[in-house]
C-alpha cells in the first residue's frame, strides 16, 4: 500500500508593491525643483546683502582682506541650509498652499542650521563676524518666508481658477459628505476638487449640492476601490464613519495603496485648531484629546488693544478731523453715530462710528424689511437708500469704523474679535450662537477678512465661534495683517 501524501497548500502570493502615489496637483511639473531654485536664490541674495552691509569697504578691492572667511564659508552655509530645508521636507507638496506647517518647518530648519553653524564654527575656531551672522540668518529666513508666501499666492490663484487641483472621491453618509464637500468646495486653495460621491444613502445618479459645486453619486461604499480606479482620482476622502468600522477602513487604505491612491480621513472634530488637539496613543490607537477653551481676559491681548488703539487715534487724528468736517458739510447732520451693541457676557455698550446714513435711518428701517438681503437676524442691503454719498465711500473703505478705536481704548471692544451684535440679533440667537458673547467683540475678525456682508449668517456664526474657541495671540496678529488687504479689496463692505 502506497503512503498517502498530504496536499501542501500553495503559498500565498506576495503582496504587490504599492504603486506610486499620484502627487498632489501643484506638485507636478517640477514644483519642488522650482521651489528649491527659489530658496537657493533668496539665500544667496540674503548672504550677499549681509556681506555688503557688514563689509562695505571691501567692495572696491579685488582680494578682500576683512570678510574673506565669511565670503568663503557663505556657499557652504547655503548648501547646509538647503540640505536642512530638504531634510525637514519644507517642499513637501502636501503642505504647499495651505496651513502653517510649511512655515513651521522653515523656521525649524533654519534654527537647526544656525545651531550647526555655531557648533562647527566653535569647533573649527572660525571667527565669523557676529554682525554678518546677525544679518544673514534673519534676512535669509525672512526671504524664505516671503518666497513661500509668493508661491502660495500664485498657487492659490491658480487653484481658484480650477487649475492644479487634485480630484477626489468623497465616501460616507449623506450629511457627512455634504458637510465635508462644502468645506472643500469653499476652499480651493487646499488643492482638492470633488469628482464624485460614494454613499449608500442615496441611489446612483443623484446629484449632491456642495454649495458652490455639485457632485454626482456614482455608487455605493462596497465599490469604492473600483470607482476610484474608474474615476481616475488620486485620493479618497472618508467623511465620517463607514460601514464595517475601523477594520474596513484599514483594509481600504491597503487596497488603495496598491493602486497609488491616497486615503484621506476627515476628522469628526470641526472648527477646532490643531493647537488644542493632542494625540494620546493607547495600544496603537491614536486618541485625540481636545483641550477646553480658555475664555479668560488675556493681559497680552489687552496690552495690544491699548497700544494699537492709542497709537491709531494719535496718528489718525488729522484723518478723523477731515472726515468729521466732510460729514458735517454733506447734510449738516451729526458726525458720529452711536448704537447699542451687546458685548462680552451680554453686557450692552454704545458703539461709536462715523455716520454713514441719513439722520432718520432707524425710523425708515421698518419700511425696508421686505428688501432685507441679510440671512438670519442680520439686516443688510447692498443698495440701501438710507446711505449718504459720503457714507457710501466711508463704508467701502471701512473708514466709518475708525472711531471704534475709542471703544477699544475704553475696553468695550477689542481690535480683533467677533462682530459686535445688536440686541435684536442676540434675542434671536439659537443653537449656541450666544457663545460669541464669551469674548470681547472686535473691530475686525475672521468674519471681516473672510467676506464680511457677503457671508451668510451660518458662515458668519461658524467663523466667530471658531475664533472664540481657538484664540491665540499669533492668530490675532495674522487677522490684523489680513485686514489690510481685505479692506483694500472692499469685499462685502456695504
Amino acid at each position: 500500500m502506497r503512503p498517502t501524501t498530504a496536499a501542501v497548500p500553495a503559498p500565498a502570493p506576495a503582496p504587490a508593491p504599492p504603486a506610486a502615489v499620484l502627487a498632489p496637483a501643484g506638485a507636478r511639473r517640477g514644483f519642488a525643483p522650482m521651489v528649491a531654485l527659489l530658496d537657493v536664490g533668496v539665500l544667496l541674495v540674503a548672504f550677499a546683502i549681509a556681506h555688503v552691509v557688514r563689509f562695505p569697504w571691501e567692495l572696491a578691492t579685488v582680494r578682500p582682506q576683512a570678510g574673506w572667511i565669511e565670503f568663503v564659508t557663505a556657499p557652504a552655509i547655503v548648501v547646509l541650509w538647503m540640505v536642512m530645508l530638504s531634510a525637514f521636507r519644507t517642499r513637501d507638496p502636501r503642505i504647499a498652499g495651505i496651513g502653517n506647517d510649511e512655515y513651521r518647518r522653515l523656521v525649524t530648519a533654519t534654527l537647526v542650521t544656525v545651531a550647526a553653524v555655531a557648533i562647527v564654527a566653535y569647533a573649527a575656531q572660525l571667527d565669523l563676524a557676529r554682525g554678518y551672522v546677525a544679518i544673514a540668518f534673519p534676512l535669509g529666513l525672512l526671504f524664505l518666508l516671503a518666497g513661500r508666501w509668493v508661491v502660495r499666492t500664485v498657487l492659490a490663484r491658480s487653484r481658484a481658477r480650477g487649475e492644479r487641483l487634485q480630484d477626489v472621491l468623497i465616501v460616507g453618509e449623506t450629511e457627512d459628505v455634504r458637510y465635508v464637500g462644502r468645506r472643500i468646495a469653499a476652499t480651493p486653495s487646499a488643492g482638492y476638487r470633488v469628482r464624485a460621491v460614494v454613499t449608500d444613502c442615496v441611489p446612483g445618479g443623484t446629484t449632491i449640492d456642495l454649495g458652490s459645486a455639485c457632485a454626482p453619486v456614482v455608487g455605493g461604499i462596497d465599490d469604492v476601490l473600483a470607482l476610484a480606479r474608474s474615476e481616475g482620482v488620486s485620493a479618497v476622502v472618508v467623511a465620517g464613519a463607514v460601514r464595517g468600522g475601523h477594520e474596513r477602513l484599514r483594509r481600504l487604505g491597503w487596497q488603495l495603496e496598491e493602486h497609488g491612491v491616497e486615503l484621506v480621513v476627515s476628522s469628526p472634530l470641526s472648527d477646532i485648531a490643531a493647537g488644542r488637539v493632542h494625540e494620546r496613543p493607547v495600544d496603537g490607537l491614536p486618541l485625540m484629546h481636545v483641550e477646553t477653551p480658555d475664555y479668560r481676559r488675556r493681559t497680552g491681548k489687552r496690552v495690544l488693544d491699548v497700544l494699537g488703539a492709542g497709537t491709531g487715534l494719535l496718528l489718525l487724528a488729522p484723518v478723523l478731523a477731515v472726515i468729521a468736517v466732510i460729514i458735517r458739510l454733506d447734510d449738516r447732520g451729526p458726525v458720529f453715530f452711536r448704537q447699542t451693541r451687546v458685548g462680552r457676557g451680554g453686557e450692552e455698550f454704545s458703539i461709536l462710528k462715523f455716520r454713514t446714513m441719513c439722520v432718520d435711518a432707524e425710523a425708515r428701517m421698518a419700511a425696508l424689511q421686505a428688501a432685507n438681503e441679510g440671512a438670519g437676524p442680520l439686516f443688510k442691503m447692498k443698495d440701501d437708500p438710507r446711505v449718504t454719498r459720503v457714507g457710501a465711500f466711508l463704508r467701502k473703505t471701512s473708514l466709518d469704523e475708525l472711531p471704534q478705536l475709542w471703544n477699544v481704548l475704553t475696553g468695550s471692544m477689542s481690535l480683533v474679535g467677533p462682530r459686535p451684535a445688536l440686541p435684536r440679533e442676540v434675542a434671536l440667537y439659537e443653537d449656541f450662537a450666544d457663545r460669541r458673547l464669551l469674548v470681547t467683540p472686535g473691530i475686525t475678525g475672521l468674519w471681516q477678512v473672510s467676506g464680511r456682508s457677503d457671508l451668510d449668517w451660518a458662515d458668519g456664526v461658524r467663523l466667530d465661534l471658531h475664533y472664540v474657541e481657538n484664540w491665540s495671540f499669533l492668530h490675532d496678529l495674522v487677522i490684523l495683517a489680513r485686514t489690510v488687504p481685505s479692506v483694500l479689496r472692499s469685499r462685502g463692505a456695504y
